[in-house]
Parts: C-alpha cells; structure tokens; sequence
C-alpha cells in the first residue's frame, strides 16, 4: 500500500529524558495523543518543591481535560533530605530534577524551574525574597508564563498566609499571583520579548483543600461558591486505570522522599479558589468561557474539524490508517500564523505520525561516555513497522555535520542496521546539570542563557537526524544518541551518552579534619576518561600546609581504568581552615580539576555530575574521650565518615545488630536522623536501648520528624516533639547551663563553635520535656521566643541519654570546626577516665 504525501514533513521526537528508551504507545495511548490534539488550552501549576504538586490535578488536566499542562516548581529541590542514598544539595537537586521529569512522563505534564536554590526550610517569604534574588525568580517566573502561554495557572498555596507555613511555598504562590499582572506588560522584563511575545493569562486559582481551612468539618461548612471543584477520580477504560492510580504512581517517583503513593479508585475532588482574571460564570469549570477549539487561532477551524474526523474513524488494530489524513493535518497546521499553537500542535501531530507508523530509529554507542577527541564507532537501527513503503535518505550526526547516504527501501517489519563514524570535537562541552556550571549563590543558581533558564535538564549532547521518503516527499525524525546496553537481571538498560574530561580526580572525602599536628595520608584516585591518557598530578594546598611528593606522573592506558596515588599533607601548628585541589596537567598543557562522578538508580536515568574536586582540610583543636561507636542509619547521612576524621571507630550496625550485649560493646549509639520514622522494626529495639543506657552506655538521638515516629516515647522519660526549627543558621545560641559537661569536657566550647554554620540551627526540637531532661542551649530565629529544646541530656541509670535536633548531619561533613568540638563532647560524655 503507498500514499502520497503532498508535503516536506520534518518532524522531531526527542526523547523526553534522553536516556530513556523510546516511547511505545498503545493503541489506545495513540487516541488519546488525538484528543489532546483537538485541545487548544493549556495550564500551569505552580509551587516551591519537588513534590509540592498536585499529581491528581495535573494528571486531571493532562488525562482528562487533554490540556497542554506543566508544572513551574521553583526549586529543584536541594536542600531537602534524601531517604535513599549519600547525595545531598546540588546532587540532590539533580536526582530530583530527574524524579520529577519521571512524574510527568507518567501524569502526561511538562516540566519547569526557575533558578532559585533550594536552601533549606524558611519560616517567613520575606526571608525567602532576601536570600532568593526576588527580582531574577520573578523574571524566570514571568518568563515561564510568556514561553508556555497559560490560559489557566493554578497555585499549590495560598499567598495570604505568610508566615503560616514554608516561606518557599506562600512565595511561590506570591511570586505567581504577582506575575499574573506583569506578563502581559512589554515594559517588563523586555529583553525577553526577543525570543517571546507578552502574555495575559484568562484567569488564576489556588488549589484549596480542607488542610487550609483547619479541619475537615471547617471546610464542609465553609462557603464554597467561589471555588471550582473537578472530580479527579475520573477513570479512563482506555488505560484501565483511574486517575487517582496514574496520579500515585507520578507522587511515587518521588522516592528519595520517601513518598510512594497507592492509588486510589472512585470519585474525588479537587477544588480550586478563583483569585483573578475572568471569573467563571457557573464555577464549574476552569476553562469556562475559553475557546479551547481550533477556532482560536486564525484558520483552524478546519484543523479542528479533521482531528475529529480521525479521531472518530480511527481504527485500534491499523492506526497507521490514519497516517494520510494525519499528514494533511499536519500540512494544515503548518500554515497557521500563530507561532505558539503551530510549534505545540506540530510537536504532538508528529509525534502521533510517528508512533502510527510504529517507526522505530536509533542510534547508539558502545560506551556511557566519550572525551573531546575521541573517535567512536555508532550501530544505526531503523525499522518500519507499518505496511507503507518507507525510502531511508539519510543520517545525520549533530553537531558535526557527520551524514551518512543510505537511498534504501525499508520494508514493512524489516530491520535496517548499519554503523556510522564519527569524532568527538576537541572544543567539545562536558555534559553535566547546565545549572551547575557557574558558581551560584545561597539563593541564586547562574544561568546567562535565556533560552536554557526555566529548562529541566542539557539537551542531549549528540542527536541523530534521519530523512525518510515517500513517493518523492521527504520528512525528517531526530532523537538522541544513546548507550543501550543488556543486563542479566534488568535486561535493556538505556544510559545517556555524555561528554567527560579526559582525566577525573577525586578526594576520597569532601573534608579532611586533622585533630592534632600529626599528617595524613590523603589519597587522589584518578580516572581516565579515554585510552592512552598521560600527565603530571600535584595537590594543590595553601600556606602553612605541606605536602609530600610534589608531583606524581600519571599514565593510564585503558578508558574508565584508575590509579591511586597518595599524598602525606601535614596541617600548621595552630587551628585553620583551608582547601585543597588536585591538579593534572596533560601533554598539552591542559588541567584537570574535577570529578566526574554518577548518579545511578533504578527509577532515574543515571545522572552524569561534574564538579569541582576541592577539599576541606581543618586542622582542628579537638579532644575526645571513648573509641568505639555503633551507628544506627536513618535517613541516611554522613555522620560515620565524619566521626571517623576525628579518631573514632564507627560500626554502622544493621538493626537486628542491636541486642544489649552486642551494644554493651561500643562507648556510645548513635542514631541517624529521622531513625524512628524510616528503620523498619526499630520499635523492637527500644527497649535493648534504653537498656544498654541503663548499664552505662551514651545513647545520641538526631532529629526525628513529629509525625510517624514508630515509638510512644523516644527517651527514658516523657518529650513531646514539636515542628520548632531554627532556620537562620547565624541565630545566636545561649548556653542555658554554662557549666554542665557537654559544654566543658573534654572541648570547652564558646560563641565560636557556633560560626559559620550551615544552612539551619535545627529543626524538630521538643517542647515540652520532662524534669530528668536537662536543656543545654537556646536558640531562635529573630523575633520568636526561644527554643530550649534542641538538645537535650538526661542520666538514666549509669548512662546518659541524649536527645538533638541541632542539624549535625548538615555541619559535620562540610567540616563545620565548632560543631565537631561539641558533638565530641556528647560522644564524651561521663567518660573522665577512660580516654
């Protein structure tokens, strides 16, 4: 069977993570595309965080409405916590960038950010506006606006409530609700008009729910004829599934979050509270009132008029029946003058053109990575999965302009295979978070691009092109090159194919603590990024420091191979703070001073992070009493390895390691954060504790949530945690008992332990205690009353108890000095003779 196109059809598919495997849409995935097609309206939500959004309101849009629907999340997420592995801040951010691009992919929304930096919990938008650049989040704000032109935003907080809840969440909402009457200004933000038109959204909402009004009983009660209420329980029998279930399994790639979701079946709604714009005249729906037909643009009418006759003649078992007429939508699509709907509906026919033919195009590579220079071998599989005589033209690498001439038939169901050589330019760029690449601020990440602000994530760094043809026309599918490779357990596996430097050093610990004069061995592992790499390795250190040899030479003949080489780094007599860099020089004079490190989790694309390879190096003026500690995981930290520095013996025990005779072994317990909301079974435990303190031993408990603690009681005697935090990390600090051990023995500690601390006092600090509970320190945040509760000791028999919610898992690993004297002397505590 042949059909004639009467166009040149080029059409693009990129992947929507690059390192994903390609979509293969059902049938009925394939009609529902179709339906999405014959909607002109589009919406945004807006919020502070990954998992601030509402999944069952974006996949309601998306699904339901067949809305053009996003998500705008102000911050990537990364100055959260992550309940399944060691990254934090900016790695964190970028696991969470890639959870929520994986959400969409399952709800059906786009992704966008803004460049604020998520740094940490804050009571008040006014703090958040003072350490975010108000100006520049708003710009990126407005920006998303313009580029993704909303009829509806939707706000996931409420702006009048400042000061009630996280200062990121009601400045989102505040940033929004002040964005919806700037967009539309040309005087604003003008240098964004070269690449945008203004834009006036219809109208904007916040997504309430009866959390907001205090109790489910208030909100029955409460007047509702301002809010529009959607059931998004809706279910789809071309999925087989509900909304409220593809809504769960969106929340639940929030896993570093812990935030698995089961889904839910039968009706539920969602209300959203008109605040400005056109207010819908019945309040039932919102898009009431506004033409989402392809009569809105100029000429679409009859767009309009053939999706729905596609739609209405589609056939399940052959959709490539509707290729023609699909073509010709696509033609018509073309010739329409407004830019927004042509550049979206073209994306979604081509996309609907391309899983119709069931065409299939790859390209991919032997290896994850290459270096600039690198020549590499590429293997080309294409097939044609329908009855239409597909004429391969050509293939083409970008950038570099790499095309290979083919002039072949590709018959229906037949594999076309082939290889194309291709070489890596030496000016090449490395892949990592383009976020990433300037040095950012607290508040602010650096992006000069305008075009890359609001994006989630690089474009692939190598695309393949392929130009096809039938009967004499010509049309064109681009997608990313790719490493595929086979695993014996997990079977295909797709990584993205990334760019990396030659050489990457790395520091085996982020921070070096030197607690008296005597030098370490500090070990640089060096990899190669290609074959036959040779250069000069030096550790770069400061005055006052020395280090042993001066230079190492370096050779390595195999790509992805390491060698390790060791530096002895002696500290100055007297306390400093300082940094060290290793430095290679290669042949040609180029340096290298960064790690290339991997993000790899099952549920993510693996994630390639270049960073800069410096250390720490503190030489501290630090005592501590006792040897061994047993610690027990929570959330997951870096607490060990710290200690570790400092001259302890550090045992991470799994729970059931935990009976009293195997503890009676160890100076101190310690508890990672969050232990009794994540250990499973840890409530079986307690009580051997509590036990192994009876006989002596120093029990350390870090902060743990208010909220799904496994035990009644956390300590020996009665305390009642509470949501107090102290958010400014420079809020002074009182000693309450100036003389109790903690504060004297064997560290005396002063106002200068507390400098420089990072991101946050504490969080999660009791507030009421019992009287066996001696309360060290108070702190608070301007304007509040004081919190007494972080820190917390008690004698309970021959051994002590304690209790902290002061953000040790934040200061120690950046080798916060002050903070490793004091948790010393918690560590230390009743053990005058034993040192």
């Amino acid at each position: 069977m042949k059909y004639i196109l009467n166009l040149i059809l080029s059409f693009l598919f990129f992947l929507p993570l690059h390192s994903q495997a390609p979509d293969k849409l059902t049938s009925g995935e394939i009609f529902q595309k179709l339906e999405k097609l014959n909607f002109l309206g589009s919406v945004l939500y807006v919020a502070a965080h990954p998992d601030d959004e509402n999944t069952r309101l974006i996949s309601y849009f998306s699904n339901a409405v067949h809305a053009n629907t996003a998500y705008l999340s102000l911050t990537r997420g990364d100055g959260g916590q992550n309940l399944i592995g060691p990254e934090i801040r900016e790695q964190l951010g970028v696991m969470r960038t890639q959870e929520l691009l994986q959400a969409r992919a399952i709800d059906g929304g786009k992704q966008f950010f803004t460049r604020a930096n998520d740094f940490g919990y804050s009571k008040h938008p006014d703090e958040t506006f003072a350490i975010w650049n108000k100006k520049e989040v708003m710009s990126d704000v407005v920006w998303t606006i313009r580029k993704f032109r909303p009829d509806v935003i939707v706000n996931r907080f409420d702006h009048r409530s400042p000061g009630s809840t996280h200062g990121h969440h009601t400045g989102s909402a505040m940033l929004s609700v002040e964005a919806f009457d700037l967009t539309n200004d040309k005087s604003v933000y003008p240098e964004q008009l070269k690449y945008v038109e203004t834009w006036q959204p219809t109208r904007l909402f916040f997504n309430t729910s009866w959390w907001f009004y205090g109790s489910r009983d208030k909100f029955e009660e409460a007047d509702k004829s301002n809010l529009v209420a959607v059931d998004a329980g809706v279910y789809y029998p071309i999925l087989g599934k509900s909304n409220t279930e593809i809504a769960a399994e969106a929340r639940s790639m929030h896993k570093c979050q812990g935030f698995g979701s089961s889904g839910t079946r039968g009706s539920e709604s969602e209300y959203m509270e008109f605040l400005k714009g056109d207010r819908p005249t019945e309040m039932k729906d919102p898009f009431e009132g506004i033409n989402t037909t392809w009569s809105r643009v100029k000429g679409g009418k009859p767009i309009g008029e053939a999706v729905s006759k596609i739609i209405k003649e589609f056939n399940f078992e052959k959709p490539y029946e509707s290729v023609v007429e699909l073509v010709n939508v696509r033609k018509m699509v073309s010739s329409i003058s407004d830019e927004h709907w042509k550049e979206t509906k073209l994306a979604e026919v081509d996309e609907i053109i391309q899983q119709c033919l069931g065409l299939f195009a790859e390209v991919r590579v032997n290896n994850p990575s290459a270096s600039p220079g690198e020549k590499l071998s590429a293997n080309i599989e294409i097939i044609n999965r329908a009855p239409i005589d597909l004429k391969l033209v050509s293939i083409n690498l970008t950038p570099g302009e790499q095309e290979l001439n083919v002039n072949e038939i590709l018959e229906n169901n037949k594999r076309f295979n082939t290889k194309l050589d291709f070489s890596i330019p030496k000016d090449a760029p490395y892949s990592s978070a383009y976020w990433l690449n300037s040095d950012a601020t607290l508040g602010m990440y650096s992006v000069k691009d305008q075009l890359l602000r609001g994006t989630p994530e690089n474009k692939p760094p190598y695309t393949a092109t392929y130009t096809f043809e039938i009967d004499g026309n010509t049309f064109s599918v681009t997608s990313a090159i790719i490493y595929k490779t086979s695993d014996p357990v997990k079977g295909e596996v797709y990584e993205p194919f990334e760019i990396i430097p030659a050489f990457s050093v790395k520091l085996l610990s982020e921070v070096f603590i030197f607690p008296d004069a005597q030098s370490k061995d500090i070990t640089v592992v060096v990899k190669a990024g290609k074959n036959d790499v040779k250069g000069s390795l030096e550790l770069c250190h400061p005055n006052g420091w020395t280090v042993s040899p001066a230079k190492y030479e370096v050779e390595i003949a195999d790509k992805g191979a390491e060698k390790v080489f060791k530096f002895e780094v002696t500290p100055p007599k007297d306390q400093d703070e300082n940094f060290i860099v290793p430095l290679i020089f290669d042949t040609d004079s180029v340096s290298y001073t960064n790690e290339v490190s991997l993000i790899k989790y099952d549920h993510i694309p693996t994630q390639t992070v270049i960073s800069d390879a410096s250390a720490k190096v503190v030489k501290l003026d630090i005592q501590i009493r006792g040897k061994k500690v047993a610690y027990i995981m929570g959330a997951g930290d870096k607490i060990p390895e710290s200690l570790e520095q400092i001259g302890y013996q550090v045992d991470v025990i799994d729970i059931d390691e935990a009976s009293v005779e195997n503890l009676s072994k160890f100076d101190a317990l310690i508890l990672g954060v969050r232990a009794y909301n994540t250990v499973d079974r840890i409530q079986f435990y307690h009580d051997n504790f509590l036990e192994y303190v009876k006989q002596g031993g120093t029990m350390i408990v870090q902060y743990n949530t208010n909220r799904g603690t496994r035990v009644d009681e956390l300590g020996p005697y009665p305390m009642k945690l509470s949501r107090d935090r102290v958010t400014n990390e420079n809020a002074e600090v009182r000693m309450l008992l100036p003389e109790h051990e903690v504060l004297n023995y064997p560290n005396k500690i002063t106002q200068k332990d507390f400098e420089n601390w990072q991101q946050e006092r504490g969080l999660y600090f009791p507030n009421e205690w019992a009287d066996q509970y001696d309360a060290i320190l108070s702190s608070n945040d301007p304007g509040e009353d004081p919190k007494n509760g972080g820190l917390l000791v008690a004698k309970y028999g021959e051994g002590y108890y304690i209790y902290t919610g002061y953000s040790w898992f934040r200061e120690l690993p950046p080798g916060v000095a002050g903070a490793y004297r004091i948790f010393a002397n918690l560590v230390s505590i009743g053990k005058y003779d034993r040192p």
